[in-house]
């Protein structure tokens, strides 16, 4: 059984992925998209956010160019665009929890709204990998497997990773799980792989 890796250990695992030529040019994947889940624990989520900064210094200082992309601020500049940030923040104390879901889960659905918006990021920005984060900031108005369904038509170029804080578990019996910090099991998405087990 392999060893878990450290924060630094796997920072360094992940640079040296992320790097090489077999990954950049998206080899061993068969016909699968080339989409990877970086799982990290949860109670990392703050120190993920510089650790991730750096990373993609490091990258981008090696030559390998990164489109870097956080959920949380794509939601909010399509909730501002739209005007609907300001109606959210007045209506938000006075409301359900259950009401506000269904609000942001409507105007950020992400085959009509968030994937348009990230295809244009795509489009306008030279990129060699995508980095995907701000899951935990964005649930439950947007999950992460609803994400990755609906950008494998658009981000099928350049390998793209997603930063989960929680686990990504494969099992015979149940397949493969998202668990959002590591306790909520019920998001199945299949075809990514985990960069972690990723071998250079």
């Amino acid at each position: 059984m392999k060893r878990e890796l450290n924060r630094k250990e796997r920072a360094e695992h992940l640079y040296r992925v992320i790097t090489s030529e077999r990954f950049l040019t998206k080899q061993g994947l068969g016909n699968e998209v080339p989409f990877f889940i970086y799982p990290f624990p949860a109670e990392e989520g703050l120190t993920m956010v510089e650790d991730r900064e750096d990373l993609v210094t490091r990258i981008q200082h090696s030559g390998t160019r990164v489109l870097d992309l956080n959920l949380y601020d794509v939601a909010l500049e399509i909730l501002s665009e739209r005007g609907i940030l300001e109606q959210v923040l007045e209506i938000e104390a006075d409301s359900s929890k259950g009401e506000i879901k269904e609000l942001l889960q409507g105007v950020l659905d992400p085959q009509a709204h968030l994937i348009p918006r990230i295809g244009q990021a795509i489009q306008a920005t030279p990129h060699d990998v995508i980095f995907l984060s701000g899951v935990g900031e964005v649930y439950p108005y947007i999950r992460s497997h609803n994400v990755l369904n609906n950008l494998q038509s658009t981000a099928k170029e350049a390998p793209t990773v997603l930063f989960f804080p929680g686990s990504y578990t494969h099992a015979l019996a149940t397949g493969a799980s998202l668990d959002l910090f590591g306790q909520l099991h019920d998001d199945k998405y299949y075809r990514a792989f985990n960069i972690l087990n990723y071998e250079v």
